[in-house]
């Protein structure tokens, strides 16, 4: 790894901490960030020309091991979303673990060639994790449990014996849980496991047949939990309020996957986060998605790609770009946090990553811009523009 300085400059420097610097440039000395300066500030070692250097960026929410998946299972109108997951499940009885692990490596390779140096992986029995620690970037690692047993479970003790497993974890690995959903997993390991003080994902207010599940102990779901053989109405949480909090009672994080309705008994608190997978949301055609709103509560938003069984790529930025395109006002600040900083934020990796300051990791990418003006820089960031982009992670270009 170099230990001289070595400056990178472009037409545009986006700190996400900070206003754009128009010619700007990072300075970088071995993993580390030196200085963020403004035009003309030191000289440029290397001049990058119609590009943007961004934060590297955080997919949130994603599941590598569903990356086989692609334009196999298409996603369904809001209220047929069960039959979606019958076909997840008919999909995951198939492979093998060899193919398991194969369609984990390219779902990896396909998020770091799209500039990603943070993932938030919601893994299905681990099976990423050896992957993922290997690689060039930072993660959280989600053991996904399923099961609505509770504490009597085989899933809560696999969840003990990973625990075991990883809880040393690595350096730029460190596990979380996910107890998946409110209608798949038993309401006391939801209780139980806010108190393991790691990370937690969960799948919430993601469907209507959700929200009648939890509110009237009726609906899809009945069917789809009887039909796979787990349905205890006892071990369900008794109300998304109820849920929220659970979690919040002792986890330092959590995230709240899709969030694509508000339930009208919702609880927040400072430290809550919603992960917007916006690509997804709309395969499903769901009404719009209620970020905004979120936002004004005082919730953190980032965004996730959700796996490939729903989406066409595992690209983040892919995502912005798809928020900006549907909802122009929406301020370009925010919505590059949203990609970076934010997720960031979420994971615990804010103190390394997310945006570019002095003393965070030398982690960054550059965008290829196209090539016209616009009064906020923001627009030529986040417009449909092809191009190779290049990742820089801990001083390393991958």
């Amino acid at each position: 790894m170099p230990t001289e300085p070595r400056n990178y400059s472009a037409r545009y420097v986006f700190p996400a901490a900070g206003p754009p610097l128009a010619g700007g440039s990072v300075t970088v000395r071995g993993d580390r960030i030196l200085s963020v300066d403004p035009a003309g500030a030191r000289p440029p070692d290397e001049y990058f020309g119609n590009a943007a250097i961004i934060p590297g960026l955080v997919n949130a929410h994603t599941h590598l091991d569903l990356s086989g998946a692609r334009g196999l299972i298409p996603p369904t109108d809001p209220h047929h979303f069960t039959d979606w997951l019958r076909g997840v499940i008919a999909y995951r009885r198939t492979r093998s673990p060899e193919q398991v692990q194969a369609d984990i490596r390219a779902g990896l390779a396909e998020c770091l060639r799209a500039g990603t140096t943070l993932i938030g992986d919601i893994a299905s029995e681990g099976a990423s994790w050896d992957t993922v620690i290997a690689s060039p970037t930072r993660a959280v690692v989600f053991l996904e449990i399923i099961g609505l047993q509770g504490w009597r479970g085989e899933e809560f003790k696999f969840a003990m014996h990973y625990w075991g497993r990883w809880h040393s974890g690595r350096a730029m690995c460190r596990p979380g849980l996910s107890p998946h959903a409110p209608y798949s997993v038993a309401d006391s390991f939801i209780r139980m496991s806010s108190g393991f003080e790691l990370p937690i994902t969960i799948h919430w207010a993601e469907t209507p047949a959700e929200m009648e599940l939890i509110a009237s102990r009726s609906g899809p779901f009945v069917d789809f939990l009887r039909g796979v053989g787990v349905w205890d109405e006892a071990e369900l949480v008794p109300s998304h309020r109820q849920l929220l909090a659970s979690i919040g009672l002792h986890a330092p994080r959590a995230i709240l996957a899709h969030a694509n309705y508000q339930p009208t008994d919702a609880m927040w608190r400072p430290g809550l986060t919603v992960a917007y997978c916006p690509r997804t949301h709309a395969a499903f055609d769901h009404p719009p998605h209620p970020f905004r709103e979120f936002l004004a509560r005082g919730v953190r938003v980032c965004l996730g790609t959700d796996s490939l069984a729903s989406n066409p790529d595992l690209d983040v930025l892919a995502e912005a770009r798809f928020v900006h395109a549907k909802y122009p006002d929406f301020p370009g600040d925010v919505l590059l946090k949203m990609v970076t900083l934010a997720g960031a934020e979420a994971l615990g990796w804010a103190d390394e990553a997310g945006s570019l300051e002095p003393g965070k990791s030398a982690d960054l990418v550059v965008v290829p811009l196209p090539d016209r003006d616009a009064a906020d820089p923001h627009e030529l960031l986040f417009a449909e523009h092809p191009g190779e982009r290049r990742a820089l992670f801990r001083g390393v270009w991958r």
